[in-house]
């Protein structure tokens, strides 16, 4: 299944059903009362998060979503039906955004549920606005209109931890190594196009892990693959950052990916790092000496040294991911639970 993580989406609710004017008639009644059933409520928009969807293909196929109109009120007083809700599927940790990119709503729990748009009101038969004085009205209301909207769906993975790093830094082989993940692993930069999940195991304990295309400088400007992954970043407790021991220096590959999470959000250059120079195995050992300094010099750490390939000092940063993921907040979202919208008012229609 091919991975999309935004799509735009066109959505309307329903329109509510028109009242209706009727009058009994039956034999010997001469004086039949009003009786023109209320129209029935239009479809809600829903959106809802769906376990087991880890991707937004589904909206890339279909974006126009309508949901029905009310039945109309009916004589003998009979009620129009309410329209059925249309639900959209989304997976968790989607964001939605209005068309000007303002923030709607943003889902972290699987079965969350949110109404986009609210159906239209059916309007009232001509029974409701019988009175004392008014014995046989002959107005009714028509139903109100539903909502309707532009919105993006934005998928940012939820992750315990990602692996950043300049592209073909052994990101996507570190994940394959560890993981049943079956990324695609080339000798050449972007082989990494879509984010990889996989689920690693060490020590008895479990942890997600997410392979982050990699960044170039002015990614957050929009050159190389853009900023249009930094996003997954921010839903991951811990990064791993690769740098590769390869590269002309490792302190300036280690600096320009930190420049460009940090021009994004203030969030991702506060995020527990570990920094790990990796391919060891293909320099020598004065190189790796002297690689290992000038990356100790620009992250002010002592880096972890591995090999994806060899195998070499993988095991010790899985301990350290896993140790770290434990100690790290549960989520960058502090959600407020008490936090519920005001009841809405009862609408009262207007009497044409």
């Amino acid at each position: 299944m091919k991975f999309l993580d935004e799509a735009k989406v066109f959505i309307r609710s329903g329109d509510g059903g028109n009242g209706c004017v009727a009058f009994r008639r039956e034999k010997f009644i001469e004086y039949g009362g009003p009786s023109g059933g209320n129209g029935g409520r239009g479809g809600d928009v829903v959106v809802e998060v769906a376990d087991g969807l880890n991707t937004l293909i589904d909206y890339r196929y279909q974006q126009h979503f309508k949901a029905a109109k009310g039945t109309d009120g009916m004589g003998s007083d009979r009620h129009g039906a309410n329209a059925k809700d249309i639900v959209l599927k989304v997976p968790l940790g989607t964001q939605i955004f209005d068309e000007d990119k303002t923030l709607i709503h943003d889902f972290d729990k699987v079965g969350e549920k949110f109404v986009l748009a609210k159906g239209g009101n059916g309007g009232f038969g001509n029974a409701h606005f019988k009175t004392s004085t008014n014995r046989a009205p002959r107005n009714a209301n028509p139903g109100l209109p539903g909502e309707e909207r532009w919105i993006w769906l934005r998928l940012k993975l939820i992750a315990d931890a990602g692996l950043v790093g300049l592209p073909n830094a052994g990101k996507s082989t570190f994940l394959s190594v560890v993981s049943a993940a079956k990324p695609k692993i080339a000798d050449y930069p972007f082989t990494t196009l879509h984010p990889q999940l996989g689920v690693v195991r060490i020590d008895g304990r479990e942890f997600v892990l997410a392979d982050i295309p990699g960044l170039i400088e002015g990614a957050h400007e929009g050159a190389g693959l853009g900023d249009r992954f930094l996003g997954h970043v921010e839903r991951c407790r811990v990064l791993l950052h690769l740098v590769d021991a390869t590269c002309e220096h490792a302190g300036k590959a280690y600096k320009t990916v930190r420049a460009e999470l940090e021009a994004y959000a203030d969030t991702l250059a506060d995020k527990i790092e570990i920094v790990a120079l990796n391919k060891i195995d293909a320099v020598s050992p004065e190189e790796l000496k002297e690689q290992k300094a000038r990356l100790k010099r620009a992250s002010k750490k002592t880096p972890l040294l591995m090999s994806g390939v060899s195998g070499e000092g993988v095991q010790e940063a899985l301990r350290e991911l896993s140790k770290l993921i434990g100690e790290a907040p549960v989520s960058a979202k502090a959600k407020k639970a008490a936090e519920h919208e005001p009841e809405a008012e009862a609408w009262t229609p207007l009497p044409r």
